[in-house]
Formats: C-alpha cells, structure tokens, sequence
C-alpha cells in the first residue's frame, strides 16, 4: 500500500467534489443554516398557550387562580362554561381547560384537599408537555400565597436550593446548535462517501481505477481521508462562526479534543457510507438506505432523547452504533469541559467501532470491485 497513491485519490477526489454544486450547497446548508434553524426552533419556554378557565365556585381565590395566567407564558384566559370547553378543546382554539370546582376556597381554607381537573390538548406535543407542570406550578403558588393570610404554618419544612450546572440558563438553543452539528457530522459523512463511489460507478471511472496499479484498499482510503477531511473542516468553521460566533453558544472544553473525538467518528461514518454504497446499486437505492440506517442513529443516539429514557435492550444495543459515543463524547467536552480521562473508554469504542467499519466495508468494496 502506498501512501501516494492514497494522496493522489484524496486529491481526485476533492476535486471531483468541488465540480459538484449540489453537493457543496448541501454541505454549506447543512453547517451554517440548518444548525441555525434547528437552535432557534426549539422553544426556550412555554409562549401564549391558549387557555380556558371554567370557574364554578365564583370565590376570591378562583379569581386570583384566574388572573395569574397572563402573557408571555399564556395569551389571555378566556372564561366559559362547562358546555363550551369541550367544544373549544375539538376545533383548537385553546390547548389547556382549567375546570375549577364549586365550594374549592371553601374546602382549603377548611384543610381539605380539592380537586382541580386540566384538560389538555396533546395534539399540541410541545406545549402540552411542559404546560401542564406551568399550570401546576400557578394553582399551587396562588393557593400557598391565599392561605399564607389564614394560617401561620403554611411554609415548608424543607425547601430545596438548586444550583445548575453547565446550562446555568437553561437555554434549549445551546444544545439544539451542538445536537445539529453532531447529526450534520455524521450525515455528510455517510453522504459524501457513498455518492463519491456511487458516482464514479455511474459515469465508468471506476473502471479506469482498476486498470491502473492500485489496490481496492487504497481506492477506499482515498475517499475515506479525503471526504472525512472535507465534513471536518466544515465542522470547525460551523463551531467558530455559527454556534459561537452567531449564536453566541458558550463552548467548554478542549477544540482540539473534540476535533479528534470528530475525527475518530468520521472514520467509521466514512467507511460506513462505503458500506451501504456497495450494497445500493444506484443513487435513489443508496438515499433509501441511508435514511434506514441514518434516522436511527440520530434518533436513538441520545442526541434527540436522552439515553436513560430508552429501553434496556435498546441501550444495549446502541453501543455498537458510533454515534452514541459521540454524542456523549461531544456532550462532555463541550458542555461539561471534560478532558481525556473522562472520554477515553467513548474514544477507545469509537476507535474499535471504526475498525470494525472499515474491515466490513472493504470486504464489502473488494467484492464490489469484482
């Protein structure tokens, strides 16, 4: 194997890459705008949730529960009957309903434990999911402060003092930024590789490849550096101009470890996106394969739901994907400062994984060849 060669058909292939423009504007889009639109759409905090209050007990504490829904967090209570709120609820005009019981200031001032029903519309994932806590959190801040005036005794007996660490904001832009560049990563990378070999099988020039004195494995490391080089560049320009220099996303840790975490995870994605272009015989096959095998990486890597919400067997399971290694490799390094003896056993897995990848995927390319 001669490194030349290898040089020569990273060369050629960079250049083959710059001759295509859908291509570039893919790789362009993919680091700049849609790591910018991807932070900026996940919502920081509940915004103008529609809500309906049904007040049955007309008393002064069902009015104060009321009047303590108000802009930003909900738009303008709308007060109506019982007969009304599920009407309103099916045609969406509010997303909450707040039914407030007859006789309830009567029965917590009496110290009894009422109920209050909250209707919810889940159509309405985002909202639905952390409105209900806001509504808890109001009915119960509003009732406290109510009975602060007829009991002495109303403060807790224990009382909790957070202290946040790493998200002090706890701003869902920074970590929609990082997890759009991570999966950026790894979709280029399959991308890139896959077309490059698709494309040379496409217009002949493999052909041209065999006849000349070079070995299958350095046709595939041709491709591997060279397009791996290509997303790692794109990758540093994405994290010093987009999510910190644009968005303004604080970035701990170590650049020079996270671009070699980076780099490990371009190698098995590389030699991965080798992999499926063998088995697709044309570009449209290898696009449906990819999105079969790319959804679930990034979906189930931890990078979109947190690991720990998964299934067992599903944790389990993912540890053969790299991804899940990066996600939590680039997780410690750029949120939590970590070094290398806090990454190693992800660093040594990933460098395993891509091992692995690149045996398969040049088994998979020298039958290819033939």
């Amino acid at each position: 194997m001669r490194v030349s060669n290898i040089l020569r058909l990273g060369v050629k292939e960079m250049r083959g890459l710059a001759r295509d423009p859908a291509m570039m504007i893919l790789i362009v889009f993919s680091f700049t705008i849609q790591v910018y639109s991807f932070s900026r759409a996940m919502p920081e905090t509940l915004s103008r949730a529609a809500i309906a209050i049904v007040d049955e007990d007309r008393s002064p504490l069902s009015a104060r529960i009321a009047g303590a829904f108000y802009p930003p967090y909900f738009s303008e209570p709308h007060m109506v009957d019982v007969s009304e709120m599920d009407a309103r609820l099916d045609r969406g005009l509010d997303t909450f309903a707040l039914v407030i019981p007859p006789g309830f200031e009567a029965d917590v001032v009496g110290g009894r434990v009422p109920r209050i029903q909250l209707n919810i519309d889940a159509t309405r994932m985002t909202q639905a999911f952390s409105g209900g806590n806001y509504v808890q959190s109001i009915v119960a801040g509003e009732v406290a402060a109510f009975l602060a005036r007829h009991r002495a005794d109303t403060e807790a007996p224990v009382a909790l003092s957070p202290r946040i660490r790493f998200n002090q904001t706890l701003s869902q832009r920074n970590f929609g930024a990082v997890t759009s560049l991570i999966n950026a990563i790894t979709m280029l990378a399959i991308i890139l590789t896959g077309a490059a070999l698709i494309r040379e099988r496409e217009h002949g020039t493999i052909e041209h490849l065999l006849v000349m004195p070079v070995r299958p494995a350095e046709i595939m490391l041709g491709k591997v550096w060279s397009m791996g080089l290509v997303v790692l560049c794109a990758t540093v320009l994405s994290l010093v101009l987009v999510v910190r220099g644009w968005l303004g996303v604080p970035l701990g840790g170590s650049l020079a470890l996270f671009l070699l975490a980076t780099a490990l995870q371009l190698f098995a994605t590389t030699c991965l996106g080798i992999f499926l272009a063998t088995l697709a015989g044309a570009m449209p096959q290898f696009g449906l394969l990819m999105m079969l095998v790319l959804i679930p990486l990034q979906m189930l890597s931890g990078a979109v739901t947190p690991r720990e919400s998964m299934p067992e067997v599903l944790q389990t399971l993912m540890l053969a994907a790299p991804n899940t290694h990066f996600v939590m490799l680039a997780q410690a390094i750029l949120f939590r400062s970590a070094g290398l003896g806090v990454i190693w056993p992800q660093l040594l897995a990933l460098i395993g994984i891509g091992g692995i990848c690149f045996a398969l995927a040049l088994w998979r390319f020298r039958r290819f060849l033939r």
